[in-house]
């Protein structure tokens, strides 16, 4: 099956994602991002930045998966969330992103438990509960980009602070999140 208006480049992985017919695995989502030959040219028709905060571009998606174009200007971050029964799998395209994990404590606050470096080519995955955030903390001259794949959708997550234990929940409800921390 080939894939119409999206990049040469993606037809293998949007092949792969329209087969689905169920939840995709971390292994899998992590072989089709490495096994992927793309870069920053390969995705301008989707490289869309917000003022504000990252900007969520949807390449293609069904009720099995989305795959994504993210933008993210210096000093923006995802909220500290989850993926709630849904896997993720990213691929830096452009930039260098920082992921923070978290856990919860016994208090029930939560608290990071270590930062990672990734740059252009990286591949990282996590899914259900694992806490993270994804950042560009580069030079304000510098953007980040960045492929992801959420299977299913990401369509609700649940929020995390370091200021309280209070757990929110955040419904993607645009092709975009103007979210702002």
């Amino acid at each position: 099956m080939s894939v119409v208006n999206i990049p040469s480049c993606l037809n293998s992985l949007a092949n792969f994602l329209y087969s689905l017919k169920r939840r995709a695995t971390i292994k899998e989502l992590q072989q089709h991002l490495e096994n992927l030959e793309v870069c920053q040219e390969d995705l301008v028709q989707y490289a869309n930045f917000g003022d504000a905060c990252y900007r969520r571009n949807i390449i293609c998606e069904n009720e099995w998966f989305e795959l994504l174009c993210i933008c993210w200007r210096s000093g923006q971050r995802s909220p500290i969330h989850n993926h709630a029964g849904s896997t993720c799998g990213l691929r830096i395209i452009e930039g260098t992103a920082t992921e923070t994990v978290f856990e919860p404590t016994p208090s029930g606050h939560i608290k990071p438990i270590r930062s990672v470096d990734f740059e252009p080519g990286i591949v990282c995955s996590t899914q259900d509960e694992e806490i993270h955030q994804v950042s560009n903390l580069q030079d304000a001259a510098q953007n980040l980009m960045t492929l992801h794949i959420y299977s299913p959708p990401l369509k609700t997550m649940d929020t995390f602070s370091l200021l309280n234990d209070e757990v929110g929940t955040y419904q993607v409800k645009d092709e975009y999140i103007e979210y702002m921390i």
